[in-house]
């Protein structure tokens, strides 16, 4: 009896999400929405945001230190739902900690994309993650006749940091970027950077139809559920309790949580050392 009671309590224990600031926040609300009996812990590294435009070495170091914070706050898994530490800091995260499952936000993408036939794929994302190719290295690794664009498109951070969405400087901003010849035939279209899904709907309006414009964070939050099924670590609750952490307070971020998941979230202000 004592042991399936232990049993429970690591089930039930909650998810660690982190991202450099409101970005992941969309991938916090796919995995409410398809996983309502997981509870999750949100770090949200606003005080270093954004990530794209720093080091290689720095981008680790953070993504090591919040990983450590949130296994401290006895968290079961870690999601990192941050194209740029996904693409930088996955491999060391996992050789750290190699008991627990830690799920990127890359990986889940490239599986449904490559796995289909695509003429052309688009990708935009932060200067970190374009400079690491991590996207198309591993699309081309599943599917090598595929035809891929890529493109740096920072602006795009702070169009939705700064609550620009659905007005004329996120519509200029997103024809400056995709008005490109590059991705004038494009067939589908990678958001690698997960602030950018925030955008997704007016992407869509600007293709109007001619490209899938790939939804992130449902298959990000697909793959979660897959992995702690596979893991045995599927919570057995059904009283999930979620839990918002910043390093630093922003108005942006309070703004962006309540819209996903509505007023009486408390946010809380931990700097990590």
């Amino acid at each position: 009896m004592l042991h399936g009671i232990f049993y429970c309590i690591i089930l039930n224990k909650p998810i660690g999400i982190f991202d450099s600031g409101v970005g992941g926040l969309t991938v916090a609300s796919a995995i409410k929405r398809m996983l309502p009996n997981e509870s999750f812990v949100y770090f949200g590294d606003t005080r270093h945001s954004p990530y794209g435009d720093k080091s290689e070495e720095t981008i680790r170091q953070y993504s090591q230190r919040i990983t450590k914070f949130l296994l401290e706050q006895d968290c079961k898994a870690i999601v990192i739902a941050c194209n740029t530490a996904s693409a930088l800091a996955y491999q060391v995260l996992c050789d750290s900690h190699p008991h627990i499952p830690i799920i990127n936000v890359v990986d889940p993408v490239v599986n449904h994309v490559g796995s289909k036939i695509n003429n052309k794929v688009g990708i935009i994302a932060t200067r970190a993650t374009i400079k690491s190719d991590m996207y198309r290295k591993k699309l081309k690794r599943l599917n090598p006749k595929l035809h891929i664009a890529t493109a740096a498109t920072p602006l795009l951070v702070g169009v939705v940091e700064e609550g620009f969405m659905n007005t004329k400087v996120s519509a200029g901003a997103i024809e400056a970027y995709l008005g490109s010849k590059k991705f004038a035939d494009v067939t589908t279209m990678i958001l690698g950077c997960t602030h950018f899904p925030l955008l997704q709907r007016e992407i869509e309006r600007f293709f109007e139809g001619r490209a899938e414009v790939v939804d992130s964070p449902e298959l990000v939050a697909h793959y979660l559920k897959m992995v702690l099924q596979k893991a045995g670590l599927s919570s057995t609750t059904s009283e999930a309790k979620y839990r918002f952490i910043v390093s630093e307070k922003t108005p942006s971020f309070a703004r962006i949580a309540k819209m996903f998941f509505g007023e009486d979230i408390k946010l809380e202000e931990i700097v990590l050392r």
